[in-house]
């Protein structure tokens, strides 16, 4: 699943999903399902306290080259030197801004972070392994 078969060179057009880190499972790194204070894995039955999730980075691009239009999913901590910080320290960060900023909604944040992420990646050129 990691070897790399070949190179894209493209360019992102779009962003594709508007969440972009996701409570991961240390053993398969499938979404987990988070409930009051507890998670599961559906796929390997991992469990265990909410506050001890770990969270992993899901970035979802339109890509195109000179020729053709992709859809790729850019997993992992591939992607923590656009971030500047590790997904799980910036889930972090999020919680502890919208506690300390008294947000009862996090739209507000999210809708911030997206636009961030759209102006680091969006018309850009990146090398793609797939």
């Amino acid at each position: 699943m990691n070897s790399v078969q070949g190179l894209l060179a493209a360019s992102v057009i779009s962003i594709q999903n508007s969440c972009f880190i996701y409570p991961a499972c240390q053993n398969c790194f499938s979404r987990l399902i988070l409930h009051a204070r507890r998670f599961s894995c559906l796929k390997c039955g991992c469990t265990g306290e909410a506050k001890d999730a770990s969270y992993r980075y899901r970035l979802s691009l339109k890509v195109a080259d000179t020729n053709d239009l992709f859809d790729i999913t850019v997993f992992g901590s591939c992607l923590d030197p656009f971030f500047g910080v590790t997904a799980e320290n910036l889930q972090r960060y999020i919680q502890d801004f919208n506690q300390l900023s008294g947000e009862t909604s996090t739209e507000s944040t999210a809708r911030a972070l997206v636009q961030a992420v759209e102006t680091c990646f969006v018309g850009k050129r990146f090398i793609f392994g797939v």
